[in-house]
């Protein structure tokens, strides 16, 4: 925390991570480079964040502390993939869909959310629960998956089949002739958390194909097709899964990650705010109310970034505070009105510093991320330090 004595300014630093170029701890470590190199005796707190989806175990380990436990999986295709689950003395297990269902572990080519499976996350739970964790918490977020946790169930004893009996491929599109469920779900009293970075329903003009199946590959036939066998996959789990709550197709949180959100609901698990849960481990509160300035930040910040994910739960809480909060991203198109009503004073863009789109800016946001954010951390202490 803080130190004792007096300083001339404390800044936090809590970033996300800036998907596909910096984990967070990185973006963070950047921005206060560049303000050091201007204003070296302000007092710097680093508290890299993130709302569900990757770097959520690393971010969570640096903070609980807890043993890290390798466990091998596979990818949204079925390739072998590396996973871990992170077990903290309280008996709770925290892991990451992202390390089985993760957008990253596949090409544009591959990219397909008909036939994208979450049976690698169900690994990791079943791993979980085979470990003793009476809480398994899954961070949600970044997938490459929409079969609504069908391929997630698996592994844990629930077979989805088809009219026949006959056990349904994997992917999202399966499950237009999914009508029961084989099986018991096999999670040992353990009770599942969904840590969701947003709060989108399931179903719907705002559920997870129509929002997030063009960024894994649907066009818009796709889409509609998805909508529709996840349609058919929430009825079959409010008829077969007695903890299912009725509703599920509209509960918020249910779409996140692909759907695997309302999986966790259909198993009796409930959905929490990743951002929430993690700002709660790494103590934030109390950085926030010590705080001169809060610097946030993401890879893209744009409408989605106020519907739950890092940015939002940071402005958020530093404008109850009356704290000023500048956002770092990549790329900005969020309107200022918008961003200002969430509690964001100032928006800086890597692509702007560059030189804009038109001048390359886009590709030296990613492959200079670091460059970029030392440069604007150095701007910022230029314009608000004492």
């Amino acid at each position: 925390m803080w130190p004792a004595t007096l300083l001339r300014m404390r800044v936090l630093l809590c970033p996300d991570k800036f998907a596909g170029t910096l984990p967070a701890p990185d973006v963070a470590a950047a921005v206060a480079d560049g303000w050091r190199d201007v204003a070296p005796g302000d007092d710097l707190l680093a508290r890299p964040l993130a709302d569900g989806g990757p770097g959520f175990v690393d971010v969570l380990a640096g903070a609980l502390g807890g043993r890290r436990v390798p466990v091998p999986t596979v990818d949204p295709l079925g390739r072998p993939a590396a996973g871990e689950i992170l077990l903290t003395d309280d008996g709770t297990a925290y892991l990451e869909s992202a390390q089985a269902c993760g957008l990253h572990l596949l090409t544009a080519a591959e990219r397909d959310p008909k036939a994208t499976t979450s049976y690698g996350l169900g690994l990791l739970v079943a791993a979980a629960v085979e470990a003793g964790a009476r809480t398994v918490v899954v961070g949600l977020g970044g997938s490459a998956t929409n079969d609504g946790g069908a391929g997630m169930l698996v592994p844990l004893g629930v077979t989805p089949v088809d009219g026949a009996g006959r056990a349904l491929p994997y992917g999202g599109a399966a499950l237009a002739e999914v009508a029961a469920l084989d099986g018991e779900p096999r999670l040992r009293g353990a009770t599942l958390v969904a840590a969701t970075d947003v709060d989108n329903p399931l179903l719907g003009l705002h559920g997870a194909s129509s929002v997030f199946g063009p960024q894994k590959g649907a066009d818009r036939a796709d889409v509609l097709l998805l909508d529709a066998a996840l349609t058919r996959w929430a009825e079959v789990l409010t008829e077969r899964l007695p903890g299912c709550p009725s509703g599920l197709g509209a509960l918020p949180g249910g779409g996140a990650a692909g759907g695997l959100g309302a999986a966790v609901l259909a198993l009796g698990g409930r959905c929490e705010s990743g951002i929430g849960l993690v700002t709660r481990a790494v103590r934030l509160d109390a950085a926030l109310d010590a705080a001169d300035l809060v610097i946030t930040g993401e890879g893209s910040f744009d409408h989605q970034s106020l519907r739950g994910k890092v940015v939002a739960g940071v402005a958020g809480a530093a404008r109850d505070r009356g704290v000023p909060c500048v956002v770092l991203a990549g790329q900005v198109s969020t309107g200022r009105r918008e961003a200002a009503a969430a509690g964001v004073t100032e928006a800086y863009s890597l692509v702007e510093h560059f030189g804009g789109e038109e001048h390359g800016g886009v590709d030296a946001a990613m492959t200079r991320p670091a460059e970029g954010l030392r440069a604007l951390g150095a701007r910022l202490a230029r314009q608000w330090s004492r």
